[in-house]
């Protein structure tokens, strides 16, 4: 094109030779060709930015503002150059194969390079548009992008290679090939965390929002993120633990998911009760514990079948340990149940119990086991302590007592 050698013609008037006036001519055409692009790239960033800009502003969708902070339109508005200088460079370099040649495979490494920014830029906007919406937020969607960049990138990277060393991709697979064990133990971690990123998506094992523990790491808190090398935890105490994202296949853990999407949230502790505390109930004390209103009734019915059973079997009852009795444990662990079914913060269509467990070197556990209608940790701790004040409060009314280590100054280890 005739545009391009006006300067060889100028500098040939100035009586330079050939050779210095083709140089002198590829110099000028590259300088003009560099303010050229430099100006088409300022005036159509300009123009596409605030395009979409003005766009993002009318319209009620937040993608396309979601577009704008990820600066799609910004890499865009590159392409336009960039796309100038791929066509007018070989015909400024005609006379220059080598230099063509050299600048032509820059041109297109950089246009793929470009292409795959606008992509992640486009994915980006699509992460951040899903995290908004309710039925998305808690999946792990910076892992689903992560792995679709890495898969782009790694044909993008196969067809630079290809570009830049002039192969064929069979030789270039061969290569690979040969060099995989190197590729597996310096992407290792990346490898580990893609395969797990999937099974925790299929499996549905962990999602961004869940209470999960791992004692291992430290872990105890809410996923914030998960992505593909690593998931975020947000403890209790408002640190955060990072912890690889292979753990969660690989390791043990606890999902408190199924707790939170349940009816209510379980309590399950015990009290130790002393061993030689435990006795028959007498019947001279039977009307001070009729006194007791939750078990009066019950106390009142169980008498009348413990006679009936003793006076039908002809049962000695000058020792109370003939015939059938009640006992003071047995009569508290029915207080206990009692009063645990009436509690308001008790959930009454989930399990009640209160239980004995094998007896310890420490005393008879009595456990409580039940599950409270309000699963907020804090209401949560409220409900259990409420409880637990009142049976500990409980246990010298029948005349029981709880296990607890000797201390005090008068206390002399043997």
């Amino acid at each position: 094109m005739e545009i391009f050698n006006w300067a060889y013609k100028l500098l040939r008037e100035l009586k330079l030779g050939h050779v210095s006036a083709i140089y002198g001519n590829l110099i000028v055409n590259l300088f003009v060709i560099a303010i050229v692009a430099y100006l088409l790239d300022k005036i159509f960033k300009k123009i596409i930015v605030l395009t979409l800009a003005i766009i993002a502003q009318k319209t009620k969708t937040t993608f396309d503002d979601l577009l704008v902070e990820n600066k799609t339109s910004k890499y865009v508005a590159h392409l336009i150059p960039l796309y100038f200088i791929y066509k007018t460079l070989p015909v400024a370099l005609k006379d220059f194969v080598y230099w063509e040649f050299i600048f032509s495979k820059g041109i297109t490494i950089f246009i793929i390079t470009l292409s795959l920014w606008i992509i992640r830029s486009i994915f980006n906007a699509i992460r951040d548009y899903l995290k908004q919406q309710p039925d998305y937020n808690d999946k792990p969607i910076d892992s689903y992008v992560q792995v679709v960049m890495i898969i782009l990138w790694i044909f993008g990277i196969t067809a630079i290679v290809l570009i830049l060393f002039d192969t064929k991709i069979g030789t270039l697979l061969g290569t690979f090939g040969a060099i995989s064990a190197i590729i597996v133990l310096i992407f290792r971690d990346t490898i580990l965390g893609f395969v797990a990123s999937i099974q925790v998506t299929v499996n549905d094992i962990v999602r961004i929002g869940d209470w999960i523990t791992i004692e291992k790491y430290g872990a105890d808190g809410d996923v914030i993120e998960i992505n593909l090398a690593t998931v975020k935890v947000r403890n209790f105490d408002n640190t955060n633990t990072t912890i690889p994202t292979y753990s969660l296949i690989s390791d043990s853990f606890k999902n408190w998911r199924g707790m939170q999407q349940s009816d209510g949230r379980r309590i399950k502790r015990h009290i130790l009760i002393k061993a030689n505390s435990v006795r028959f109930i007498h019947r001279d004390e039977m009307n001070d514990l009729k006194k007791i209103q939750l078990i009066s009734a019950y106390l009142e019915q169980r008498q009348v079948d413990i006679d009936k059973y003793n006076a039908q079997n002809n049962v000695d009852k000058s020792l109370s340990i003939n015939g059938r009795n009640l006992t003071n444990l047995g009569l508290f662990r029915k207080y206990i149940n009692s009063y645990i079914e009436t509690h308001p913060g008790v959930n009454k269509n989930m399990t009640i119990m209160c239980r004995h467990l094998q007896p310890t070197e420490k005393g008879i556990p009595i456990e409580i086991y039940v599950f409270t209608s309000d699963k907020r940790w804090i209401n949560y701790e409220y409900i259990m302590a409420d409880i637990f004040d009142h049976i500990i409060a409980s246990v010298a009314y029948f005349d029981l007592e709880i296990f607890e280590l000797p201390s005090g100054k008068g206390y002399i280890d043997s």
